[in-house]
């Protein structure tokens, strides 16, 4: 798309691609860069430290923070999915282990990255997750901590994690319950079911539905439109963190739920979860092969 192709390439990353405009007003962020073959889409630990680490960088370019200028981050991602979710093979490790630090290690990060952006990078960014590909469990948390989330048609989106036992516990609960009434976000994460895009967008979780390859399209006009109302959209940041706080104190309580009830799990549980691993990790190998990749 001439819009991105537009863009420069910053500095590589073994696990993602990122675009941005010279004035670094848009960065474009595809996770999920050069996955290995039969590699699962989630987000294991060094992709979470890039992302941090680029995401700390552009909060950290003060003399690009102005009155009046809006900035943008787009997450995309690179793989046939936008992210599948937490890494389900370590979690399974670290439980069976016993290995509550390393746990909560994790579970944090994924907290810090998630507050990070619903909070608009210091205030002055607007957040977009642009979801081409299946978002699962951690991958539809990030989706939803954005402000804006753009979807493709026909692409799956839910959280999972109880189908062996736990719940989306980086966010989701908070974030959903900024989108729709509580008692629908406790059915959405209690039955575990998987929806189409088109029924995530009914129900006001998905806020703009494009047909497949028309995604990117979208978020250029999105940005295009924001802009020309800059100054109202970095007041509704404001507006947003007071009227609709997501504190990083109550995200880290319910990550902290989270990990005590992964460490109850039992085995048939953590088995349940390895069935999962294993499917994802089938499903990605047949989508390469079937395109030849």
């Amino acid at each position: 798309m001439n819009n991105v192709q537009q863009l420069h390439r910053t500095r590589p990353f073994p696990s993602m691609r990122v675009q941005s405009e010279p004035s670094g007003d848009a960065h474009w962020l595809y996770m999920h860069h050069g996955l290995q073959p039969g590699a699962r889409p989630c987000y294991h630990p060094a992709l979470m430290t890039e992302m941090w680490s680029f995401l700390n960088s552009i909060t950290l370019r003060e003399s690009q923070r102005q009155p009046g200028r809006l900035r943008h981050l787009v997450l995309a991602s690179d793989a046939g999915a936008f992210n599948l979710g937490g890494d389900l093979e370590l979690f399974a490790q670290l439980i069976r282990t016993g290995d509550r630090e390393q746990l909560l290690d994790y579970a944090r990060k994924c907290v810090d990255g998630v507050h990070h952006i619903h909070s608009g990078l210091g205030g002055d960014v607007r957040t977009i997750a642009l979801v081409q590909g299946d978002a699962l469990g951690g991958g539809l948390e990030m989706a939803l901590a954005c402000h804006t989330i753009v979807a493709e048609e026909g692409v799956s989106m839910g959280l999972p994690e109880v189908l062996f036992g736990l719940f989306p516990g980086m966010g989701a609960y908070s974030f959903l319950c900024k989108r729709v009434p509580a008692q629908l976000a406790e059915k959405i994460i209690l039955e575990g079911k998987i929806y189409r895009s088109e029924e995530m967008y009914e129900m006001g979780v998905v806020d703009t539905l494009v047909p497949p390859g028309e995604g990117e399209a979208a978020v250029a006009e999105l940005i295009r439109r924001q802009r020309r109302s800059a100054t109202s959209h970095l007041a509704l940041n404001a507006v947003r963190s007071i009227a609709q706080p997501v504190g990083y104190d109550e995200l880290m309580g319910i990550t902290e739920v989270w990990v005590d009830t992964a460490l109850t799990l039992s085995e048939r549980s953590l088995r349940t979860m390895d069935r999962i691993v294993k499917v994802q990790t089938r499903r990605i190998f047949n989508s390469e092969a079937d395109t030849g990749s």
